[in-house]
């Protein structure tokens, strides 16, 4: 696997807190602003950072989660920067997106969630989407948020529809206990959760802190058992 092929991978897996207010709009929704800075790792080399922020967007109970994958050195040759953003909004302690964008060089997605018409439309490497919304479906990016509040509130449900460029895809979570790991932030303990699609032999497995309001400090690929890549937390602000 090519350094570039680590970069394009790293889009599909997600992620002390400084103390500060939590807004009424935040404390509602039950999830808290935050700003969150990893090392990303490929085969045990440091290929760069990665980036997650969940802030308060204009309107209360609505947010903008954007994740954002630097790399370093020699390997900005293959990729400078990628971003994606999800804007979001938080209805009966679950997460709806309402609009994705991501940025890879000259590859764009952009998609707007129709609610209303059950229809998400929009473009992903300049073809045309137009697909039926389920109830519950996702963004590669919003299912994150909607992850963290089920672990909170102690129901995460085993199969997420998710949005991914222009198909819509089953995937299975699973939760499979808790474990204490040592990160920068000290040891903390955590709940581990696995990702895998249907027939895929790719598994992410993640780990949220719930001391730190769910926050995912630590994500792992593995393929046929072998990891690809590590995502582990560096600093934590909110």
């Amino acid at each position: 696997m090519s350094v570039r092929g680590f970069i394009a991978l790293s889009l599909a897996i997600m992620a002390g807190p400084t103390a500060g207010a939590q807004t009424p709009a935040a404390a509602d929704a039950g999830i808290a602003p935050f700003s969150a800075h990893y090392q990303a790792d490929w085969k045990s080399i440091n290929v760069g950072t990665s980036d997650l922020e969940l802030k308060q967007d204009t309107e209360p109970g609505h947010y903008l989660y954007t994740w954002t994958i630097t790399a370093h050195g020699i390997f900005r040759l293959y990729r400078a920067e990628v971003t994606q953003k999800s804007w979001l909004s938080i209805n009966a302690e679950h997460a709806r997106p309402e609009k994705y964008r991501a940025e890879d060089g000259s590859s764009t997605v952009d998609l707007a969630f129709d609610w209303g018409a059950g229809r998400v439309r929009g473009t992903s490497e300049k073809n045309a989407v137009d697909l039926k919304l389920k109830d519950g479906t996702q963004d590669v990016m919003s299912i994150q948020v909607e992850v963290m509040l089920d672990l909170k509130k102690g129901n995460l449900p085993e199969t997420f529809q998710i949005i991914d460029k222009d198909q819509l895809k089953e995937f299975i979570y699973t939760q499979e206990g808790t474990a204490n790991i040592r990160t920068a932030l000290g040891p903390l303990d955590t709940i581990v959760v696995t990702s895998q699609r249907a027939g895929n032999n790719r598994i992410l497995r993640m780990w949220f802190a719930p001391s730190l309001g769910f926050v995912p400090v630590q994500a792992e690929r593995t393929r046929d058992g072998k990891l690809e890549f590590a995502m582990r937390i560096k600093t934590l602000k909110r």
